[in-house]
């Protein structure tokens, strides 16, 4: 049990709840490291549950999503989770397969995680004001520039690109959206967190987050065989909420994506891992 006992969790005063909760900080494939596992109060930020380097920054890639839909409900590019309904056009990033190349909503936009959805509202935005939400939100490093010389900010600098993101920071990042510290509107937190909603997991949670996929690097490359995988939110039961961020990094090319892997190691992990650190007082 040595593997499974690393839990900065304080100990809770059920011996199987630690027990499950530090093994479920290794849920991770095998064939992924867990960078990171952080969860943590939404109320007051007290840490629940915590393993590995939270402090170092990474390419956020499409949890940034969750940013770039507040800036847009905010803006009132976007109206609610079916408006508006844009039609894929040739040139536009396709790599996700047939349900990016349909019509997309804000909805579908987070459901299948569509890159040219999240284009088109930042080009509407414009970089200036892209940059000045970033920067009110104190996302990460706050740099939307894009790539050196190519001002290509809008079209992808969360991706393998200018902005960085750590795990902790992540978990800030949605503490202040789930106490509504942001300066964005109230219907902006309002459709971000129903287009977010991923419905109840074990033990009556209500779960919102999101995936993401990156790998080394700040020049848009994706190398699959050092791929980043995200998954981060929060979630909800009678009242309390839980905010929280895993990252892993496959060790080879892997499927399905490290995103989902992540998610899906999280998810069954999280219940425990909350009543583990919630016998600390």
């Amino acid at each position: 049990m040595t593997s499974c006992t690393t839990l900065r969790a304080a100990a809770a005063p059920l011996f199987l709840s630690a027990v499950f909760a530090a093994c479920a900080f290794h849920a991770a494939p095998a064939q992924a490291r867990t960078i990171c596992t952080l969860v943590a109060d939404a109320a007051d930020g007290r840490v629940l549950a915590e393993q590995g380097a939270c402090g170092e920054r990474y390419t956020p890639a499409s949890t940034f999503k969750i940013a770039i839909s507040l800036m847009g409900f905010d803006a009132g590019i976007l109206q609610d989770e079916n408006t508006p309904a844009w039609n894929f056009q040739p040139g536009y990033p396709d790599w996700g397969g047939e349900e990016w190349r349909k019509p997309a909503t804000p909805a579908r936009w987070i459901k299948y995680s569509i890159v040219w959805y999240s284009q088109q509202v930042a080009r509407r935005l414009g970089q200036a004001r892209f940059q000045e939400y970033t920067s009110k939100f104190h996302f990460g490093n706050e740099d939307v520039s894009g790539e050196p010389g190519k001002n290509d900010g809008v079209d992808g600098a969360w991706i393998i690109s200018s902005l960085r993101i750590s795990p902790r920071e992540q978990v800030d990042f949605m503490r202040k959206i789930v106490n509504r510290q942001l300066p964005v509107s109230a219907h902006a937190y309002d459709m971000t967190t129903r287009i977010l909603d991923q419905g109840l997991i074990a033990d009556g949670w209500r779960l919102y987050g999101k995936t993401g996929a990156g790998s080394p690097g700040s020049d848009g490359h994706y190398d699959a065989s050092l791929a980043y995988g995200w998954f981060v939110g929060w979630m909800e039961k009678d009242g309390r909420k839980v905010a929280f961020a895993r990252l892993i990094q496959d060790e080879k090319a892997t499927t399905p994506s490290p995103g989902l892997r992540a998610r899906a190691s999280l998810v069954e992990a999280l219940p425990g891992l909350v009543a583990a650190g919630s016998g600390a007082k």
